[in-house]
């Protein structure tokens, strides 16, 4: 089994606030459903792709081997 993420959203008076639970700092907000749903790809992907970008800065001089993992779950 190939492990996803899980998007929750709440419903608020000015529409709806998305989180990924898996992954701290991906959140969004939009006035409909569909659009909080749209804004939360975004954010994961901009979250990922920073803290990519963090990561290989921090490592800049470091003999590191790089290889894609895929998560099963639990």
């Amino acid at each position: 089994m190939t492990y996803g993420f899980t998007a929750a959203y709440i419903k608020v008076p000015e529409g709806y606030i998305g989180f990924v639970e898996e992954l701290p700092g991906a959140n969004t907000q939009g006035a409909t459903l569909e659009e909080a749903r749209s804004n939360l790809v975004e954010a994961v992907d901009l979250v990922l792709e920073a803290n990519r970008t963090l990561a290989k800065e921090s490592l800049v001089g470091e003999d590191v081997i790089r290889e894609p993992l895929t998560p099963t779950g639990t």
